[in-house]
Formats: structure tokens, sequence, C-alpha cells
């Protein structure tokens, strides 16, 4: 059984591979619109983390529209990841862009020797592995956990073979993990924008509070790390622009700061991310994951209007009510 998912998966793969990538996008987009209709589950998911967001500020109509366009989002970068999976990065340069922070421009001799970065599930999230091939003198890695069936795992394996990231299974590769990071010139990039169970920090997002991955401050500090994140933006059709942020500082006067202090940094950059193109993150993913019946516990009385706008910002692919209701974006 095993065997016969993964050739069938592998069929499709090869398909979509074949196509030019502007078809794949529209047709991951309407696979995703599909994928609204069909996915009743994730479909309440979505519109509730909208309307505990941004109930305040956007009507109904409002909320409903941006979660029809965060599923077309989604079924794109999916759809998408396939085929940038296995072009060249001559092939790919057209179609992304890495936006560096000051700190990665200089020469490789005056960068950072080890450098984690913060990332989230932002746009096509799988081109955070291209890093290293963008950026001549780094290396970079990141964690995984297999996938079930194994023959899923295998394909998607596959498909990040030629983007020169090392992939760590977090549980078993941490030997293989420790050597990579002891290394100069490397890069790590962890996933932290999503539930991180009983063991996480509880701190606030969005505002209200929520369990958080305290893996890139610890990184950051046991290898002697800069901190930074980095945002996958959409930009328009199979088009995206990867931006790393500031430096998060990890040491005041000389001392580690708290895990809870970096992390809320963090959070506080994926914040300005989402409120700059809401449509661009994954809303269906459970972020305030409470006891049944439980609610969220709001950080604050209510979220703050001013915080919660989205203003333009010149390449951010801006969504306005009116784009998502003219099906522009």
């Amino acid at each position: 059984m095993n065997r016969l998912v993964y050739l069938v998966i592998r069929g499709l793969v090869r398909i979509v591979q074949a196509l030019p990538l502007v078809w794949v996008a529209r047709l991951g987009r309407s696979g995703g619109a599909a994928a609204w209709w069909l996915d009743a589950r994730h479909r309440r998911v979505a519109r509730r983390n909208l309307r505990l967001v941004f109930g305040q500020e956007k009507s109904d109509a409002e909320i409903r529209a941006l979660a029809r366009e965060n599923f077309r989002r989604i079924g794109e970068n999916f759809a998408c990841a396939v085929k940038t999976a296995a072009m060249t990065l001559d092939q790919i340069r057209p179609h992304v862009e890495f936006a560096l922070p000051p700190l990665l421009r200089g020469a490789p001799g005056q960068r950072p020797t080890r450098i984690v970065a913060a990332i989230g599930h932002f746009g096509n999230f799988e081109l955070y592995a291209r890093f290293g091939q963008f950026v001549p003198g780094y290396k970079s890695g990141t964690t995984y956990r297999g996938l079930r069936p194994p023959g899923l795992d295998r394909v998607l394996q596959g498909l990040r073979e030629r983007s020169g990231c090392q992939f760590f299974e977090r549980r078993f590769d941490a030997a293989a993990l420790k050597a990579f990071m002891n290394g100069d010139g490397v890069i790590l990039g962890l996933l932290a924008d999503q539930h991180a169970g009983d063991r996480g920090l509880q701190l606030p997002f969005l505002g209200y509070d929520c369990s958080t991955s305290a893996a890139p401050a610890l990184f950051a500090l046991r290898y002697d790390c800069v901190l930074m994140t980095g945002i996958c933006y959409r930009v328009g059709l199979a088009r995206w622009r990867i931006e790393g942020g500031a430096e998060i500082p990890t040491r005041l006067n000389g001392q580690a700061r708290s895990t809870r202090d970096i992390m809320l940094d963090v959070n506080r950059a994926f914040e300005a991310a989402v409120r700059r193109d809401p449509a661009n993150w994954f809303w269906v993913h459970n972020r305030w994951k409470h006891s049944k019946g439980a609610c969220p516990t709001p950080t604050l009385a209510a979220p703050q209007a001013h915080l919660l706008n989205t203003s333009a910002v010149p390449g951010a692919g801006e969504v306005t009510s009116q784009s998502l209701r003219n099906g522009r974006t």
C-alpha cells in the first residue's frame, strides 16, 4: 500500500512539475477555492481565527472574503512549492527575491558565522530552503518531523533535495544537527508560528495568549548565533519576496536574555507580517488551541484597532476587501 501511495503521489508531482509555474499557480488557486467549499473543518478554523483577530474592525463579509482568499493562497503556495522544488536557480530567480538585512550584506568574512532564522508559514515557505543558493557563503539547514505514510515523506524529501538545504529529522538527527551548528557559515531556519503544545511558552500573539516554541531562542543562545526572522511575502501570481528581519538581541549587557523576552520579539515580528498581508499567513491552523470549550485568553481587554491596520507597504501584496471581492489578488 505504501508503495502504491508513493507511486501515485510521485506521478502527480511529475505532472505538476512539467507545467509552467504560472499555470501551476492558477491551478493551485483553483484547488484552494475548491477546498474552501469541501473542507468545512478548516474553513471554520480559518474564519474563527480571523474573527478572533479582526472581528472588531472587519465585517463578517470581509472576514469571509479574506478567509476564501487565504484558501486560494494556500492552494497556490502548495502547488507552486512542488514546481519550484524542481526548478534550477536560474529558472527561479525571476520569481523570487531575497531582501537581506544589513548584517547579511557585507563580504563573507564580515557576516555572522552562525545564524538562526525564526520562520513561519507565510507564502511559499518551502522557498526558505533556497537561502543558501541566493547568499553564497552560507549552508542552510532546518528541522522537520517525518510524515505518514512513509511514501508521502519520501516524496517530500525528494522534492527538497535540489534546494541545497540540509534537513534534520528532529527525533533522530540530534548528533548531525549539533555538528552542523558547530560549523561556520551556517543558517538554521526554525518554524516558530504554530501551537507548541504543553511545553511551549505562553506568550501573546495578535492580542491573545498562545503556546509558542522557544526553539529559535534556545538554539541562538546555545550556539552563540545571531537571531533574525524570515518572512516570505507573495507579491504577485507565482512571485515572492523573502525578507530577512533585523537582528533580535539574545543578550543584554553581556547577559543572556530570557527565552520568553526573545520569543516575544519574534512574535511581534510575526504579528507585523500578518498585519501587512493578512491573507498570506496559515489561518487554517488552530494557533490559539485551548481545552475543549475554553476561549483564548486575551492579552489586552480587546485587540487595539490601530495595531491591526494593514497599511500599504511597497511590495507587500496588501489585500483589501475590494480586491478580494474583485479577485485581483
